[in-house]
């Protein structure tokens, strides 16, 4: 994309600014070479309106150069960035190019067309300002795989290629489908909470409310009338009705984060309302019939605390109808390069930025933590990232301290070396399984050569699957 900006440099302006010498191809046939480029190309004046139009600019944006050619750029891309944060005048103000600035344009039939942007200067023969270059790369067809891997690895707000949340993702339907009760496990910051939503969002109940209620912050009596409601006068300070999260989900889902951590009064309650389907709000004294699914959620070892009596048999039998557990995320680190790049885009979108990724060197040292915070913890660290890195990569600078901090000039680095090689060998294997195990697309796709991708499988002990599914170990 930087040679076709060249290209347009020396064929609208006459001379090679890097030599001062008489270009060696006329404009006519510096036209024809960039008319042959796939990346959309196009030069503005001074004033801001587009002096040359591409053959490719014409297919991706669907206007023809006669229309292009003479208008100002932001009338015939209107682009996302055009307003909040133009590449192109960002070039004009500091001098510096823009290279793979990713963003979208809107096309001639009202289509977004996903796009990366490149910008350049372009100077006259005494070497000041006369207007500037932009290339873009249509990259529907990386949108759509994007969205592809999407579908394969996520479901709602939950990301993961790990083959135990694999099994899980395959339930989901089923589960979703059907009005059984569900018993999430698994530590804290795992995701129970996006779970539940992903059942709910799933299921027929989805047009509903979905009511999430953390049985662990409020206390015993709060909890009651929080989840039952109360009548006017139950209680001082009761002017008026209430109604509670059983009745407020009529319809829809609740789900009961940390449920073993409620009362044993409560959970006679609770399980009336499992078993009969009705709920009587405090004070009053009629029960009421509401129509909701149970997905609880907890982070103990409910079956330990049922065998010492501090949870109900019948109770945890029936809640228990369906039980997933979500593993730590230590136990699924594959998982971690896939979530920081979710993160990523999220917080791209949230915060207006345009940070492109994380380095090699940050993700290696994300790798090597444990995350006794789970994903929870993971997000934190990125989003900590995000407010000191403007843009570009994330470094491992950027990271919060106990990660992004590399020890002292003199100590053992063995650590951080293992935890890049555990990175590079989570790359190619990710790469071997997206290529079908094809040795030559592998290594295209990693951008190395074919012997190097086997050097560094034998140096990290990787196998390659056979055709007739033996494998070669290079140990």
């Amino acid at each position: 994309m930087k040679d076709a900006a060249l290209i347009c440099n020396r064929a609208t302006f006459g001379k090679d600014m890097e030599t001062g010498m008489k270009p060696t191809i006329s404009p006519q046939a510096a036209a024809t070479i960039i008319d042959s480029i796939s990346d959309g190309v196009f030069t503005i004046d001074g004033h801001w309106c587009i002096s040359e139009f591409n053959r490719a600019a014409e297919e991706i944006t669907g206007i023809a150069r006669d229309e292009a050619i003479g208008r100002r750029c932001s009338d015939v891309f209107r682009a996302s960035m055009c307003e909040t944060d133009c590449p192109m005048n960002r070039t004009m103000e500091t001098g510096r190019p823009v290279v793979n600035r990713s963003g979208f344009i809107i096309d001639a039939e009202g289509r977004q067309i996903p796009i990366s942007v490149s910008t350049a200067l372009l100077r006259d023969e005494h070497g000041n300002i006369a207007g500037g270059a932009e290339t873009f790369r249509d990259l529907s067809v990386v949108e759509a795989l994007r969205k592809e891997l999407k579908g394969k690895y996520q479901i709602g707000d939950l990301v993961s290629r790990s083959p135990s949340m694999q099994r899980v993702f395959d339930l989901l339907p089923q589960v979703a489908a059907s009005s059984s009760t569900v018993l999430i496990f698994g530590e804290t910051g795992t995701g129970k909470e996006l779970l539940a939503r992903a059942i709910h969002n799933l299921s027929p109940r989805s047009e509903k409310p979905f009511i999430a209620v953390n049985c662990g912050a409020l206390p015993d009596t709060l909890l009651e009338s929080e989840l039952f409601g109360y009548k006017a006068g139950a209680f001082t300070g009761a002017n008026r009705d209430k109604p509670g999260r059983f009745s407020q989900a009529d319809g829809g889902t609740v789900f009961l984060d940390e449920i073993g951590d409620i009362s044993a009064a409560l959970q006679v309650r609770l399980l009336r309302v499992l078993q009969e389907k009705q709920v009587e709000p405090l004070g009053g004294t009629a029960p009421r019939a509401v129509d909701v699914r149970v997905v609880a959620a907890t982070n103990r070892d409910i079956e330990k605390m049922v065998e010492a009596g501090a949870f109900r048999r019948d109770l945890y039998y029936r809640i228990n109808v369906i039980k997933i557990h979500i593993p730590p995320l230590r136990e699924r680190k594959e998982d971690i390069p896939l979530l920081v790049d979710h993160f990523v885009q999220r917080f791209n979108r949230i915060q207006a930025k345009a940070v492109q990724g994380v380095s090699a060197q940050a993700m290696a040292l994300l790798m090597a933590h444990d995350y006794p915070g789970n994903v929870r913890e993971l997000e934190n660290r990125v989003e900590h990232a995000f407010v000191l890195c403007e843009g570009g990569w994330i470094e491992p600078g950027h990271l919060p301290e106990g990660v992004g901090r590399l020890e002292p000039a003199g100590a053992d680095h063995r650590n951080f070396h293992e935890a890049v090689n555990a990175f590079e060998a989570q790359l190619i294997r990710d790469a071997m399984r997206e290529n079908n195990y094809n040795r030559l697309q592998t290594a295209r796709s990693l951008g190395i050569h074919k012997t190097t991708l086997f050097r560094k499988m034998k140096s990290l002990g990787i196998t390659f699957p056979e055709a007739d599914g033996r494998t070669r170990s290079y140990e």
